[in-house]
């Protein structure tokens, strides 16, 4: 019979009613005719693309045709071939948020309140010094407005027309459909969504005189959002983590939940969700949204993406470590120079996101998938053989990934405890027939079975046939 591995991540809050797992994996719809109705890929590892020294990554834009991205305490343009230039200081260790209006970047570091200029047309940079600046939580641009929220109110404010060094007391408002603290300011299709901590409004430039932004007439969404950070664009809309703990895109002025049960499960475990940062890519027809939350797993963190292509989550892990739980190193993203580049979390690297390089930065990229549970109706069964349909024959020509290895292990108390590692060849270069196969893998009632491959080879999954004897009761 044809047994599905994982096309999602799905760890139930009852392990036995599913235990997926799809880590550093993404599932595609196959065309009509193939073997399988979905096929699993690698995730794109990480190339090397700018060491800029100190980090981490705090944050990245494109603005003015080039990459500038801040890492540790200085702004930087990065140029296409990776040489860096820096342009000024950015104080501070945390996330920053920029937005530019063609010819100059502003830099918000929310920790302070503070924001940076700097101008092309100088060029200069400098810290805003304007009297009248209140300082800043996060920001945006609009129709040659620089748009802010004011830390810790439900207060935001703009700055002068085509000038992100020029403020005017007056130029405030308040989103007032609830009293709270407004923790994101976002434009999307030249509409400012603010994101409160209990409810969103949706305002537009409606070339007022006294103040250009009115609220949409209906704009308002009785959710609100938990982590400004988490906020992103994908698709042709927006996506954030509500205040409720459940991850939405927008549908027009509706909140749509696009997270499952298990995610929920998952992030119902992290005491502090405030933190999460998110963003989005698109790579070869499939629009990403990954969401990290640092404070997850005991510190060690966790990625979760959502392909907007197939509705389905997966999870994306740096390090190859036994429990294969922690977080992605990306941190930031920028469509620069024809690629999709992120930072470092820890460092000051940037990198390319490759389909095509199968190790981030020459590090291990440990990819795993587990199928749903195996029963057949609380029978127990003889499992004979078990083959796996993979992209064989993908073998390198020398070191590690001459001769590719899955591992396979299985489970028989429905995920709770696992059995020992079973190997088989995936194929050397050229050996495009090779079967990765099992035997002899002895009965059980309920059996998962978790897929492992490390070695740095393209990987493909098609599907997996098991065959099976019943044993009776």
């Amino acid at each position: 019979m044809r047994i599905p591995f994982a096309a999602q991540a799905y760890q139930a809050r009852s392990i036995p009613l599913s235990s997926q797992r799809l880590v550093n994996l993404y599932a595609e719809q196959a065309p009509e005719g193939a073997p399988s109705p979905l096929v699993v890929y690698g995730t794109p590892g990480l190339s090397l693309f700018a060491d800029l020294g100190t980090g981490p990554v705090r944050g990245l834009r494109v603005a003015a045709g080039a990459l500038c991205v801040v890492a540790g305490e200085t702004l930087y343009a990065v140029s296409s071939g990776g040489t860096a230039t820096a342009l000024g200081t950015i104080p501070g260790t945390g996330i920053v948020r920029m937005t530019d209006n063609g010819t100059q970047l502003v830099v918000v570091t929310p920790e302070t309140g503070a924001g940076y200029v700097y101008d092309t047309d100088g060029p200069t940079f400098a810290q805003i010094t304007d009297p009248d600046w209140p300082g800043a939580g996060s920001c945006d641009f609009i129709d040659q407005y620089g748009i802010f929220t004011v830390p810790n109110t439900g207060r935001f404010f703009i700055s002068a027309l085509a000038d992100l060094t020029s403020y005017d007391a007056l130029d405030i408002a308040t989103a007032e459909s609830a009293p709270d603290n407004l923790v994101r300011v976002f434009v999307d299709h030249r509409e400012v969504w603010l994101f409160g901590t209990d409810s969103t409004e949706v305002w537009y430039n409606s070339g007022a005189a006294a103040f250009p932004f009115e609220r949409v007439s209906g704009g308002i969404l009785e959710r609100g959002c938990t982590a400004a950070g988490s906020v992103a664009k994908c698709d042709n809309t927006v996506f954030w983590l509500g205040n409720d703990r459940v991850i939405y895109r927008a549908a027009g002025y509706q909140p749509q939940r696009i997270s499952t049960h298990a995610i929920e499960y998952a992030l119902a475990q992290v005491a502090d969700l405030t933190d999460a940062e998110a963003f989005t890519y698109t790579q070869e027809g499939h629009g990403f949204y990954v969401l990290t939350i640092p404070q997850a797993n005991a510190g060690a963190g966790m990625t979760l993406c959502y392909d907007v292509a197939t509705g389905l989550w997966h999870e994306r892990v740096s390090g190859a470590s036994a429990a294969l739980r922690g977080r992605w190193r990306a941190q930031g993203q920028a469509y620069a120079y024809g690629r999709n580049i992120v930072g470092d979390c820890q460092s000051g690297k940037l990198y390319a996101l490759d389909l095509d390089t199968h190790t981030e930065d020459g590090a291990t990229i440990r990819r795993l998938a587990t199928s749903p549970p195996v029963a057949a109706d609380g029978r127990r069964m003889l499992h004979l053989r078990l083959e796996v349909q993979v992209e064989s024959g993908a073998g390198l020509q020398s070191g590690q990934g001459e001769d590719p290895q899955a591992m396979l292990r299985w489970s028989d108390d429905g995920g709770r405890t696992w059995g020992n590692e079973h190997w088989a060849s995936m194929g050397a270069q050229g050996q495009y027939d090779r079967r990765v196969q099992w035997r002899r893998m002895g009965a059980s009632r309920n059996r998962v079975y978790e897929l492992s491959i490390s070695d740095p080879v393209k990987v493909a999954i098609i599907g997996a046939t098991l065959d099976t004897q019943p044993l009776g009761a």
